[in-house]
């Protein structure tokens, strides 16, 4: 599957893997722009940084302007801005971040989930910078990438309109760190319109590197749900929730109690207050907006704190202001919201015991590839002819885990959504009893799954195609090896993602029995093409081991039926009257010849007649002797009866998804990476492959197999038939 493929324990990097490129301390420098290098020039040079790379244009922003000319777009430095602009005022703080007119609350309430923790925040806004001298208009921020830190540089330029930041601003209208780095993301995927409409796991996940989901509010109890999100929120999770709303129509549609519908808000604190002889649970929560908050029960307007003692109001910092922060109570959050997201910095699962207990180590396995037309982008399974040509990875789970404490995510026929399990608080004795016995008896391994696609925003514009993955356990005979899909059609994964989403990541936990599995990552439709990256967790205790599928490519020539009486007196006859006085034939007359005997929509052009007539050994001569021709004529016979076999609407073509099975019926076996190359090479990007580029196919790959058994050198041998092939298939 040509797939890198990176190790590492999470959360505890080893000494080596903090310097390799990409980690935290060594990110990778966006565009090669090296913050350290520029900021000193623009100092040397007296002249402030202005970044090339995106420049204070409107491609930057990738929107069209608003034609009235007060409305007019200028870029403007923070200092122009606000005579006393900084760039973090005091310290960093939920109510540090508000929307502008862009549609990118999910990364503007990810961001403010983001500052209730600074360890995980100076990942993302490194120290050391400000506005005050040395002052070089120059900023950096870093944002995790698909298994790898990136640095983005920018220049302190903001799009203003009417005197004020037309994107994210500050409270105070004065700190301009929120604006900087919601500049940075922009520049990263492309242009601020990239930045509108989003998943706030998108955001939580490149701020931390972590790991995203989302948990149903009906799935838990009230109490149970708070303890859940106080347990993460002491662990570092980054936490959001929003109301579904029901149709497009309703999306930023205000409540009577003052909700925005469809509108990610950050979870960023709970507490317990007590009211006399009642214990009450709350969660606070932000709009990223900056305003319209919630106006229920607990509320800053809400009459219920007036009974409150003044030391738990001054325990719970409340502040009675119009900023976008809000307290609410447990029961009420339920009730009202429906999906909360997390992002963990480690998989460990909600958890409802003691916050304080630290996550199990995890290993992670990491491996980036690709969906290619024709060849490895095979789709859903519906497409059973082309599903098992997607990108198979192997997963080996040889140790149980040591404690078996946490819940699977069920899986179960109909890929409806997971259920998450409500408590032991809602289990009876009895069925207490049933899942320890059910556990004790199946101890199996913990494993969790993520596949994320790439360049989903681009070109101004979000394009995420319907993705989903599937695990199948591997029987221990054919174990090693590719699967094709006699083994799809006959079995059924074991583990899945759920419905196929058109969303960034999908993610999944399971509780799987050792053995050896695969798993497979496909697109909802065939044919589409796009880059993937897959993270796979497993607990230290187990011992996972992924590689790529690769086979020694091999030719064992299948004996060609004798020519026909008839095709040899067509052959004599055109010999008889069109060879030259050497009674060899030349190139155009073979192609009559070939064609004659050719379905018309199999028919060669010249260019691959040459080919065939170079294949054979003609001492270099571009003419055939009747013996060759015979030779020939009785192969291409035998090439249509195997192409007709994959032409299955008859129109010359054949699916590049059949390509490797028709090698295999000529007598060819190739590694995926040959495969790849050949559909590169001979399909040329069109979406089925024509008979003449097959024959041109089998002709230079019969020459190649040829040339290598010829070779006499150690060196070329030690390096194996699929290194020779995929050297000269380029030439």
């Amino acid at each position: 599957m040509n797939i890198m493929s990176v190790s590492a324990s999470f959360g505890s990097m080893t000494s080596s893997n903090e310097t390799r490129v990409g980690s935290l301390e060594n990110p990778i420098k966006f565009r090669d722009q090296d913050y350290e290098t520029l900021r000193e020039l623009s100092l040397k040079s007296k002249k402030l940084f202005s970044d090339p790379t995106f420049p204070a244009e409107k491609k930057s922003i990738g929107m069209p302007e608003d034609p009235s000319p007060g409305k007019a777009i200028t870029w403007k430095r923070p200092k122009e801005i606000s005579p006393d602009a900084v760039f973090v005022e005091g310290t960093t703080g939920t109510t540090d971040i508000c929307q502008g007119q862009l549609g990118d609350c999910w990364l503007l309430a990810a961001l403010s989930a983001l500052t209730i923790h600074p360890s995980l925040f100076v990942k993302v806004v490194p120290s050391n910078q400000s506005l005050g001298d040395p002052y070089a208009g120059i900023f950096r921020f870093r944002f995790w990438q698909y298994g790898e830190w990136v640095e983005v540089v920018v220049d302190d330029r903001l799009p203003v309109r009417e005197g004020r930041l037309l994107f994210s601003y500050s409270n105070t209208r004065n700190e301009f760190w929120s604006a900087l780095v919601e500049k940075a993301y922009a520049k990263l995927v492309g242009s601020y319109a990239s930045l509108k409409g989003g998943n706030i796991s998108e955001g939580m996940e490149d701020f931390t590197g972590g790991i995203a989901r989302s948990v149903l509010v009906s799935s838990r109890t009230p109490q149970v749900l708070w303890r859940s999100l106080t347990a993460a929120l002491s662990r570092g999770s980054l936490l959001s929730s929003f109301i579904q709303a029901c149709n497009s129509r309703e999306i930023g549609k205000v409540t009577a109690d003052g909700l925005v519908k469809g509108h990610a808000y950050a979870i960023t604190e709970t507490h317990k207050v007590k009211k006399g002889s009642e214990e009450i649970l709350l969660l606070r929560l932000r709009n990223p907006w900056g305003f319209i908050e919630y106006s229920g029960p607990w509320s800053d307007k809400g009459n219920e704190w007036n009974g409150l003692d003044a030391s738990e109001k001054q325990k719970i910092e409340l502040k009675i202001k119009e900023d976008g922060e809000f307290w609410i109570s447990a029961d009420d959050f339920s009730r009202i919201f429906n999906v909360v997201e997390v992002c963990s910095v480690s998989p460990d699962s909600l958890e409802e015991g003691d916050a304080s207990a630290s996550p199990g180590a995890w290993v992670i396995s990491e491996h980036k590839g690709s969906w290619v037309p024709g060849f490895s982008a095979g789709g859903s399974r519906r497409y059973n002819k082309s599903f098992w040509k997607n990108p198979q990875f192997q997963l080996v789970l040889r140790e149980q885990d040591q404690e078996d404490e946490e819940d699977s995510e069920e899986e179960d026929d109909d890929d409806e959504e997971d259920k998450m399990d409500e408590g032991s608080e809602t289990m009876s004795t009895e069925e207490k009893k049933k899942v320890a016995k059910q556990k004790k008896k199946t101890k199996q391994c913990t494993v969790l799954v993520e596949l994320l696609q790439k360049n989903g925003r681009q070109n101004d514009q979000i394009n995420f195609m319907y993705i989903a993955f599937h695990i199948y356990k591997v029987p221990l005979e054919i174990q090693g090896s590719c699967l094709e899909s006699s083994f799809f059609m006959s079995n059924r994964p074991v583990g899945r993602s759920g419905k196929y989403k058109a969303q960034r990541g999908v993610w999944r936990k399971l509780r799987l029995d050792p053995g050896n599995y695969i798993i497979i990552g496909s697109t909802y439709r065939p044919d589409k093409a796009g880059e993937f990256f897959v993270r796979i967790f497993s607990k230290i205790k187990n011992t996972l081991g992924t590689n790529d599928f690769s086979c020694t490519s091999s030719y064992l020539p299948v004996m060609a039926s004798p020519v026909s009486p008839e095709d040899q007196m067509r052959i004599e006859r055109t010999f008889n009257k069109k060879s030259g006085p050497d009674d060899r034939l030349n190139a155009k007359d073979i192609m009559k010849l070939f064609n004659s005997v050719l379905d018309k929509i199999y028919h060669l052009p010249l260019e691959t007649v040459r080919q065939l007539i170079f294949g054979m050994d003609t001492k270099g001569r571009s003419t055939l002797s009747r013996e060759q021709a015979e030779t020939l004529m009785s192969d291409l016979r035998s090439l249509q009866s195997i192409f007709v076999q994959y032409d299955e609407d008859s129109s010359g073509t054949m699916s590049p998804f059949e390509f490797s099975m028709a090698l295999e019926a000529v007598g060819m076996k190739c590694d995926s990476s040959v495969i790849q190359l050949l559909s590169e090479r001979f399909v040329s990007g069109e979406l089925h492959m024509a008979f003449h580029c097959f024959v041109s196919c089998i002709t230079r790959l019969r020459k190649l197999f040829a040339l290598y058994e010829s070779e006499t050198s150690d060196e070329v041998k030690n390096r194996g038939i699929n290194s020779w092939l995929l050297q000269f298939l380029t030439v």
